[in-house]
């Protein structure tokens, strides 16, 4: 195999390589990236056992064609060291070396034989779907704040997608909940009738939300009965789902909310951060005394002190006084694209439903906190 090849090419398919190799691999060919030069395409695919990345470079000079496996910390390490736009010229001089050549550097990187790598299916039988990039992006990342970390719940570490209907519209919807916060969002949809149900993993949701950001390219998406293959442009992501059934949420949305408070969200999110200052603990719990035309926000940490702030708000009630972990709250107002965020509350015990007054097809339930 010899081939000569962009440094920065190379570079950004190696980035998104990383994303998906573990760290710590008991078994090292899992360590290595595949690299495998045919029909004028240098194809990278690295994985975990549980996702598959793959990519197809196609502006590649091929002088022989091959394929080998190699360090993909390791040769990552060296491409970001490399002036950009350099040119590489890789040579597998045998089984065990590869050469990399670029201006006055020199390296010879040792290799495994592809034969030990994992292969991957490919195949899916459900139809393909289309999704806009942007659409499920920003889905994706005003749920993926919610997904759990509790491993012995395994079916709340991700994020579950499902067809929904409200008013004759589909949408594709995605939720999340750790169990003290719950994000949905949703996306109209058309002509998409034979959608499985399934729990998209935490690190595959991260990953996706990686290539969906840096690509413009179209997004189709097919699945199977425990796996989902994502295709943008050459690249290709393939996981496998969580092998769980997600609770019924909607039994947590607050439907009898009747107290508003309408507060800016830029300005809500900024005294969060700045009372929180007081506490070197970004969970330390922030206290809302809410009334007619303002909101103080306190926390009063027992080690370090405490911190008040007053803003202006819109509040339908009498008063009220509430608390939230601050790092959650701070999270879920982030995500807010109107200037300002509207929650529903009842009392100062019950869960808090969270809108987002310029998209209506995305919503929040917060628990409160007792301190």
């Amino acid at each position: 195999m010899q081939f000569t090849i962009n440094r920065d090419t190379l570079l950004s398919s190696l980035t998104h390589a990383q994303g998906v190799i573990e760290k710590k691999n008991t078994l090292p060919i899992l360590s290595n990236v595949l690299m495998e030069l045919k029909k004028g395409k240098l194809i990278i695919v690295a994985t975990d056992l549980d996702i598959i990345f793959y990519d197809e470079l196609l502006d590649v000079k091929t002088i022989t064609e091959g394929s080998t496996t190699t360090s993909a910390a390791i040769l990552y390490d060296i491409l970001r060291k490399i002036s950009s736009n350099s040119e590489l010229n890789f040579e597998l001089k045998n089984e065990n070396k590869l050469s990399l050549k670029s201006e006055n550097l020199d390296f010879n990187l040792l290799c495994l034989p592809t034969d030990n790598f994992p292969t991957f299916e490919d195949q899916f039988d459900n139809t393909e779907i289309s999704i806009n990039n942007n659409k499920f992006l920003k889905l994706l990342n005003k749920t993926r704040i919610s997904i759990s970390n509790d491993d012995t719940r395994h079916y709340l570490n991700g994020v579950f997608l499902h067809l929904t209907e409200s008013n004759s519209r589909r949408f594709l919807t995605g939720v999340a909940t750790d169990s003290h916060r719950l994000s949905s969002s949703s996306l109209e949809i058309e002509n998409i009738d034979d959608f499985t149900s399934l729990i998209l993993p935490r690190k595959t949701v991260f990953q996706l939300c990686t290539l969906l950001t840096e690509s413009s390219e179209k997004l189709t998406i097919q699945t199977s009965e425990n796996k989902i293959k994502f295709n943008i442009g050459n690249m290709k992501l393939i996981s496998k789902v969580i092998d769980g059934k997600f609770p019924d949420y909607k039994k947590v949305i607050p439907v009898s909310n009747d107290k508003t408070l309408i507060v800016s969200s830029k300005e809500f999110i900024s005294s969060i951060e700045r009372v929180a200052s007081v506490s070197l603990d970004r969970k330390e719990g922030v206290k809302l005394a809410v009334n007619k035309d303002n909101v103080q926000l306190s926390v009063n940490s027992a080690n370090s002190g405490e911190g008040n702030e007053k803003i202006k708000a819109e509040f339908n009630s009498g008063n009220l006084n509430i608390s939230f972990n601050s790092k959650y709250l701070t999270d879920i107002a982030s995500e807010i694209e109107d200037k300002n965020l509207k929650i529903n509350l009842k009392d100062s015990t019950s869960p808090v439903l969270i809108e987002d007054l310029s998209d209506k097809d995305s919503f929040y339930v917060l628990m409160p906190m007792k301190i």
